[in-house]
Parts: structure tokens; C-alpha cells; sequence
């Protein structure tokens, strides 16, 4: 299998959920072992995707370099991720990705327009060989060996609308298409309230979140899914797990997961190489050591 970037740029201007405020998104190719690289063009200040550049996971997967952030990546992430691309440089005129929908699927149909182009240089994955860890209390994130990708989340929130929820997610494309990347995040009125006395969240609305009061949902059309909460989780791991720098190939199982655990695993996984393998994947092929994941990501 090669690495992979897209076809050709291709340009959207959309609100940050955060600030409000219009910004301009372009996502331009790149050549072979660049990686993933967010550019503020406002500021002229190129940020690499890497574990050592989040600077924040409270309320979203930030990464910043010398004072200069760009936030609310996750969802962004999980689609480029989804779709296997490697090598990508995402140019952002203020310090927030669009947050479209509040899902990934406008990325996934923004990155299926632009095209996906295969790079002469084979890809690389990391395999998990041993269960790493991280909780905090009841919740819990960890990462397993597997000869797949697999995605387990369970919630349980002390709300009638959501209550607890469990999903399995075996990966491919068109199964993140249909059944995670339309997922939408989700909040609660009380908060949504105090994030914008504190000057955040002024760019969301029902038209970019699923919004809850103490019990019901207030967006008039509804869910997606019933379990479109727990499906969200998973979206945001995916895009959590997109700052290891490859597909992992391996088991991740959360209950009540979050940005921040899923930054302590990424680091903790790291922390020693008997954790993980780095795999070329063409000679995996060549070895005959070829995993499920390999054509998984192909699909």
C-alpha cells in the first residue's frame, strides 16, 4: 500500500464554533513523508501535527507552536484519518477549524471532491503489541492488539434522552460514512449558556449541535441515530488518535472517554517501544504478513 494525500487543493470558508467568526479553510496536497501540517496563514506559522504540539484538550484537541493555536481539529482529523491520507497541509486564516455540522461528514465530502492521490512511498501503520491504559477514576481509554481497527465506546450520562449507550465500530470507509461521520457533537443548554458568558461557544446553535435541556433535545428535526451520542465519541477518538501520525492497527475500548484521556494514551503508548510496532506496510505485504486493516483502509 502507497501513502496517500489528495488530488488537488480545495478551499471552504465556514464558522468557528468557538469565536463565531468566519474562517477560510484550504486543504492543499503535500508529497510523500510531510505528514500532516496545519499552516496559519494569518500569522504565517506552520504547526506539524505531533503529540509534543497539544497545548490544550479541555474542551477540544488544540495544537499551537511559539503562542499560535489551532483548535477544534478532532473532527476535521477523524475524516482525514478515516480516509487513510498521510500527507496533507490544512492552511486556516484564524485560530479555529470550521465547525460545519458539528460531524465529520462535510470534510469526508469535501475530501472525496478534492480526490485522493496515491504517493510513491509505501505506508506505514503502527501495530499495538501490548494493552496501554489511562484512567481517571470511572472513566477509561485504552489501546489493545488487534489484527484490525476497532472502535469500543460506552457512555452513560444521567439524562432520559441519553442514559447509556454502547457502540462497536469495525472500521472501514464506507462504514465510517454511514454510521460515524454524521454523528454530531452534542451539549447541554446549561452549558452552552456559560460557555458564551465566558465568550466561547459563540458560534454554536442548534444548526451545529445536538442541544439538550434537562430533558429533552431542542433541535426540532431530531437524531440521526439513537445511539448518535456514543457515535460522536467515537468520531472524536478517531481524530484524537490521528496525532500518533499513522492508522492504527489495534483495538481502542473507552468508557466515557474524552479529549484529554485520549492525549495521556496517545503519550503513554509512546513511552515505550514494546507498546507499539511501526510496520511498512508493503513489506508486511511481501512477508505475507498482511493484517485485515491493510485492506480495510483501502476500501
Amino acid at each position: 500500500m502507497k501513502q496517500r494525500t489528495i488530488s488537488k487543493p480545495i478551499e471552504i470558508v465556514g464558522i468557528g464554533l468557538h469565536k463565531g467568526v468566519p474562517v477560510t479553510m484550504r486543504l492543499e496536497p503535500l508529497e510523500a513523508n510531510m505528514g500532516i501540517i496545519f499552516y496559519r496563514s494569518d500569522e504565517a506559522i506552520s504547526i506539524p501535527l505531533k503529540i509534543e504540539n497539544v497545548v490544550d484538550t479541555k474542551m477540544a484537541t488544540v495544537i499551537g507552536k511559539d503562542g499560535i493555536v489551532v483548535s477544534t481539529i478532532e473532527h476535521l482529523l477523524s475524516a482525514v484519518y478515516a480516509y487513510g491520507i498521510d500527507n496533507l497541509r490544512i492552511v486556516i486564516d484564524n485560530d479555529e477549524v470550521p465547525i460545519l455540522d458539528g460531524s465529520s461528514s462535510g470534510y469526508c465530502m469535501l475530501i472525496e471532491e478534492a480526490g485522493i492521490k496515491e504517493l510513491n512511498a509505501s505506508k506505514k501503520v503502527i501495530k499495538i503489541k501490548k494493552e496501554v491504559e489511562v484512567t481517571d477514576d470511572y472513566k477509561k481509554v485504552s489501546l489493545k492488539p488487534s489484527s484490525r481497527i476497532v472502535y469500543d465506546f460506552s457512555i452513560d450520562f444521567k439524562h432520559p434522552v441519553i442514559g447509556e449507550q454502547e457502540y462497536h465500530f469495525d472500521f472501514s470507509i464506507q462504514e465510517y460514512k454511514e454510521n460515524v461521520s454524521k454523528a454530531r457533537t452534542f451539549g447541554f443548554l446549561h452549558e452552552v449558556q456559560y460557555l458564551r458568558s465566558i465568550g466561547l461557544a459563540q458560534g454554536g446553535s442548534l444548526e451545529n449541535a445536538i442541544v439538550l435541556d434537562n430533558h429533552k433535545i431542542l433541535n426540532p428535526e431530531g437524531l440521526r441515530y439513537d445511539n448518535e451520542f456514543v457515535r460522536h465519541k467515537i468520531l472524536d477518538a478517531i481524530g484524537d488518535m490521528a496525532l500518533l501520525g499513522y492508522t492504527i492497527i489495534g483495538e481502542y475500548d473507552a468508557h466515557a472517554g474524552s479529549h484529554h484521556l485520549n492525549h495521556l494514551l496517545t503519550k503513554k503508548l509512546l513511552e515505550s517501544e514494546e507498546n507499539y510496532e511501526i510496520i511498512d506496510l508493503e513489506i508486511a505485504e511481501q512477508e505475507s504478513e498482511v493484517f485485515e486493516m491493510a485492506y480495510a483502509i483501502a476500501k
